[in-house]
């Protein structure tokens, strides 16, 4: 969506947060790209909102899972940590709160639905915890994320899907098909500074999966979830 003037009362209701300052919550929802090609807007893109928002994610994610689970290791809380907040779990938790419908980007953004919104989903879930703990403090936003996020995490852990996925994954496939899996880039989205990459994980020729990170690492380990995932080894 590109206009400026877009109504965001349904998603203050949706989310149970009526906003004090309207303009964080337009800037939240705000992409670079639609700056990029309205040069008049007097509002600014969301990307320091993202910053913010990232660090109140990690600390209340931490302090969750350092809570729930009293006798697991550092090592393991820190894989049920990076489980519940990669991508592909926060763009479906904006997903699920209809943020897809507020998105203010340029005409060529807004016709993609492939992995770059999916990338812009997540970075405006995480710009939307920044404005809502400016707006209303550190509570509301530990709520917003305990509402969003929390309930994944028993799936997580009972599925086994923070388990080093790149690991399994080629255990699962020597042992099933006689296969060693191969990585591949397969795209590069955003400028040098802020690179998305999407790698497709291979078994010989046949691409199993494939995940969008922002690193190669990343993206790596969320096609070989998604190739688990697909075949049924989880």
């Amino acid at each position: 969506m590109r206009d400026r003037t877009i109504d965001f009362s349904a998603f203050e209701k949706k989310i149970s947060v009526i906003f004090n300052d309207k303009d964080l919550l337009r800037e939240a929802f705000t992409h670079r790209s639609y700056i990029n090609e309205n040069k008049g807007a007097v509002f600014s893109h969301n990307e320091r909102l993202e910053f913010l928002g990232d660090a109140v994610l990690e600390l209340v994610i931490t302090a969750y899972l350092f809570k729930k689970y009293p006798n697991e290791t550092e090592g393991v809380l820190t894989s049920y940590r990076a489980a519940l907040v990669n991508t592909n779990s926060i763009s479906a938790a904006a997903h699920e709160l209809g943020m897809d419908d507020f998105l203010l980007l340029s005409r060529g953004e807004a016709r993609d639905t492939g992995k770059a919104r999916q990338y812009i989903l997540a970075n405006t879930f995480e710009a939307m915890i920044g404005a809502i703990y400016l707006d209303q403090g550190f509570d509301v936003a530990q709520t917003f994320i305990a509402e969003s996020l929390f309930g994944k995490t028993d799936e997580i852990v009972r599925k086994e899907l923070w388990r080093d996925a790149k690991s399994t994954f080629q255990e699962k496939a020597q042992e099933k098909v006689g296969i060693t899996p191969s990585y591949q880039v397969v795209d590069e989205y955003g400028p040098d500074h802020d690179k998305e990459f999407t790698v497709g994980v291979f078994l010989g020729d046949e691409q199993v999966a494939k995940a969008t990170g922002k690193s190669k690492q990343e993206a790596e380990q969320g096609a070989a979830l998604r190739a688990l995932v697909a075949r049924g080894w989880t």
